[in-house]
């Protein structure tokens, strides 16, 4: 059975107003934002696209804060040798060491902005601990409200510069596909603004800062806006997606009781460093789930705690373990976790008096655009960063409070690359882009550069069926016959022809995410990092190696052959 066949490009109606700046960016988060200051502050125009309020996004549900050597009794060594453990042989150390390296810049940046972080009895950085590191490095600010500081900051900042009025515009709307020259260069972008208008933007710089995929499955901690369009946007441009099989799972979301569900309501996390306090996870009966299963216990990487908790879910037949954090006491929970606290007292449960009910949920996208630490993509014109972009940093699993990190760190540094446009700056994005074509085996002829294009789309009533298929087929474990499955099922929605609406793009990215995942996780017949499959469950030399995946001009997804992951 192929993966379903996607539209090339989305149908939409006449623009019916326009625009230029010289750079738009998609998405109001850590990245974007970041981006933007930079931008601003060289006299760029930029236009920035949200769903929502700028920082209104998965950066501002942040919990854990952001990774980075501050402490004299850490090293950039032992950050990228943590790195480089729960990225699973995936990552690309040289990237690597570029964040670690940029992080503790980062860190005196974000303060220099504004950010309030939390501090010792001393007036030292307070360091949290979470899963997969051996040191206490994480950065954070009301102890768990670390994401809501970053987006506050970054947002005052934004919108106090002294030329933000006459520089900046912001839009609401959705995304629909980058506008490209014949030659595949990208010269702006279509997007469907709240009165359901289509308007057209141009600029000779697209950069795509949208965050996760994590609404293509029923339980997720991400926000609503994460409907997985940038990695659709950028397929449809032309651009190589790189390890979409790599979705990483929290593995403590709290099950909410039935007496306090509410329709739409997210998923609330219970971040790690709950964890990194002293909480335990248990079964029914009290046993430790985690002993004897890795060497740092509770704190092991993500997947696998989340994959340990998903087998003893499968063993017992029960859809919840629990997060024992009772031994905390009230006054670690009021000063660490308020936010937390909050949250699940809301939802009927007291982690001060009760262990809390958990299990896994969507968290993460590894995978995503290729693209560098400076957002260059293989496309002309399209850049890529944050949680959207797949730079080789977090690799087969991502190591926890890498990603705030990586987004700053990447917006600002894409930023200062498009800040004064050169000869020379415009050689080097085009030999970077050329280079990471050619690692990948990309042949120009894969490119759908076409611009008349298929414009189908998935009617957006058929959204449930598709995110009840990708839960089904691509969860914590996968197997053969499921992914079949879900590649059945997507090649069975029913298409539209009618010009497109902001909910039938989310619905036909989301089905793309879902078409990704699916041809990725099938191809790749072991288990490596957050990619676990009941029948290949042992990860594989010849396996370490990166998947490539591009839309041919009939909408089928075709590999551009997998490269070697570079050796630790």
């Amino acid at each position: 059975m192929s993966a379903p066949e996607l539209p090339t490009r989305l149908r939409i109606d006449p623009a019916s107003d326009h625009d230029e700046a010289d750079v738009i960016i998609v998405g109001g988060g850590a990245a974007g934002m970041a981006a933007a200051i930079r931008l601003l502050a060289a006299g760029r125009r930029v236009t920035m696209i949200t769903k929502g309020t700028l920082g209104d996004g998965s950066t501002a549900w942040a919990q854990g804060g952001m990774a980075a050597v501050t402490a004299p009794t850490d090293s950039l060594t032992d950050h990228l040798a943590d790195t480089l453990v729960a990225g699973a042989g995936l990552c690309e150390p040289d990237q690597v060491a570029e964040l670690v390296a940029a992080a503790p810049s980062a860190i005196n940046r974000m303060i220099t902005l504004g950010a309030v972080f939390d501090r010792d009895t001393e007036d030292r950085l307070a360091l949290g601990l979470e899963g997969g590191h051996h040191r206490r490095r994480i950065v954070h600010a009301g102890g768990d409200a670390s994401g809501a500081e970053v987006a506050r900051a970054l947002a005052a900042a934004l919108t106090t510069g002294e030329r933000t009025s006459e520089l900046l515009t912001v839009i609401v709307g959705t995304a629909v596909d980058v506008i490209t020259d014949d030659t595949g260069s990208v010269r702006g972008l279509w997007l469907i603004d709240t009165d359901g208008e289509v308007v057209q933007l141009l600029a000779d710089a697209v950069v795509l800062a949208t965050g996760g995929i994590g609404q293509a499955w029923t339980t997720t901690s991400n926000p609503t806006t994460a409907t997985g369009d940038g990695p659709g946007i950028a397929l449809r441009a032309g651009a190589v997606i790189r390890d979409p099989e790599f979705v990483q799972f929290h593995p403590t979301v709290l099950a909410v009781p039935s007496a306090h569900r509410r329709a739409g309501d997210r998923g609330v996390l219970i971040s790690e460093a709950v964890r990194g306090e002293g909480a335990r996870l248990v079964d029914r009966r009290g046993n430790l789930i985690m002993e004897g299963r890795h060497p740092l216990a509770d704190l092991a990487p993500r997947d696998v705690v989340a994959s340990a908790i998903h087998a003893d879910l499968l063993a017992s037949g029960e859809d919840h373990v629990f997060l024992d954090g009772v031994g905390l006491g009230a006054d670690v929970w009021h000063r660490h976790f308020p936010t937390i606290l909050s949250l699940c007292r809301e939802r009927g449960v007291d982690p001060v008096s009760e262990p809390i009910p958990i299990r896994p949920a969507e968290h993460y996208f590894c995978g995503g655009v290729l693209a560098t630490l400076d957002g260059i993509t293989t496309v002309p014109g399209l850049y890529a960063i944050g949680e959207v972009a797949s730079t080789g940093v977090q690799g087969a699993n991502r190591l926890a409070s890498n990603s705030l990190t990586e987004a700053f760190v990447a917006g600002d540094r894409l930023g200062v690359l498009l800040s004064v446009p050169t000869a020379e700056q415009d050689a080097k994005i085009t030999v970077t882009a050329a280079a990471l074509r050619y690692q990948t085996g990309l042949d120009h002829d894969q490119q759908p550069i076409d611009p008349v294009r298929r414009g189908s789309l998935i009617a957006a009533d058929q959204r449930p069926a598709v995110t009840e298929a990708i839960t089904r087929g691509a969860g914590v474990l996968r197997s053969g016959d499921g992914l079949l499955e879900l590649q059945r099922s997507l090649a069975g929605l029913r298409d539209t022809d009618r010009p497109a609406s902001a909910a039938d793009v989310e619905t036909t990215n989301l089905a793309t995410i879902g078409a990704l995942v699916a041809t990725a996780a099938l191809a790749r017949t072991e288990s490596r990092g957050c990619h676990r499959r009941s029948d290949h469950d042992r990860p594989l030399p010849q396996w370490q190696r990166h998947s490539h995946l591009v839309l041919d001009r009939s909408g089928r997804l075709v590999g551009t052959g997998q490269s070697e992951a570079v050796a630790a």
